[in-house]
């Protein structure tokens, strides 16, 4: 794929306790298969869809990590210069989770957290551009930035990224639609009544699937939860769930749309 902006979306991952268990997980209900994994990256494992395209990446968790902490899906956003978008996370109040770490031959990286707790990373690509399919079944198609804190979430991230934050007419929900070069690249969503207390702020990464119902049922049926829908919407039929070590992320089929596409303010 051709590089991205500056703030776009460009790699997905999760970390679990048993990394086995989640990779026969997404292989049954995404069809992925994968990589062997690299010992000298922590058996870091790609996943690929049947083509071979690349789609996102399963790992164990880092040594020392307390036992309970729940698995969690983390998006990587583009940037030409690591180095330079870790002085403006920590210029505009988020903290550096590590100092930017060139990763082999593949790129160079930092993980971050935002002022309400929003955990994501930064990748400056080499010869791993990221996503090598999208918006595809088994791939990646949106992301969700979800959080208590709005304000603080909207100053701190259109400050780091260049976005255009526009603002969705619609009196039930708080959310926006963040675009670069008039197109929409991330979604925010304030946390509404409905979230559960103990929930944090996090990013929720969608996946495509031929079929949502299917999808969700295979997720129960495998140990994981069903926490929202599915609900149709001018975007498509999805679902919000988690995988059976807690992993939240949605699944959503783009081919099934209902209604008008929202007004954007």
């Amino acid at each position: 794929m051709p590089a991205q902006p500056e703030g776009a979306p460009v790699w997905a991952d999760a970390m679990f306790a048993d990394l086995e268990a989640a990779k026969a997980f997404y292989a049954e209900l995404f069809g992925w298969s994968y990589d062997p994994g690299a010992e000298e990256f922590g058996n870091y494992t790609q996943a690929k869809t049947a083509d071979g395209k690349h789609v996102a990446a399963l790992a164990p968790q880092m040594p020392g990590t307390p036992a309970g902490v729940p698995a969690a899906w983390n998006l990587y956003l583009a940037s030409p210069d690591v180095a330079a978008a870790a002085e403006r996370i920590k210029s505009a109040g988020g903290t550096l989770m590590m100092d930017p770490m060139q990763v082999g031959e593949f790129g160079t990286m930092v993980t971050a957290q935002d002022p309400g707790g929003v955990m994501f990373s930064v990748w400056q690509p080499d010869t791993h551009a990221g996503f090598e399919k999208v918006n595809e079944p088994g791939a990646f198609c949106w992301a969700e930035v979800t959080v208590r804190d709005a304000d603080k979430t909207d100053a701190f991230f259109t400050t780091v990224f260049p976005y255009d934050a526009k603002t969705m007419a619609d009196e039930h929900v708080d959310f926006q639609v963040w675009q670069l070069g008039g197109q929409p690249v991330l979604g925010r969503m304030k946390m509404t009544k409905d979230f559960p207390a103990e929930v944090p702020s996090y990013i929720n990464v969608y996946f495509v699937v031929e079929d949502c119902d299917a999808a969700v049922a295979t997720v129960q049926r495998l140990g994981g939860q069903l926490h929202f829908g599915p609900m149709d919407s001018p975007f498509g039929r999805f679902a919000a769930v988690g995988d059976p070590q807690g992993a939240a992320f949605s699944v959503i089929d783009v081919t099934r749309t209902t209604g008008e596409m929202p007004k954007l303010d």
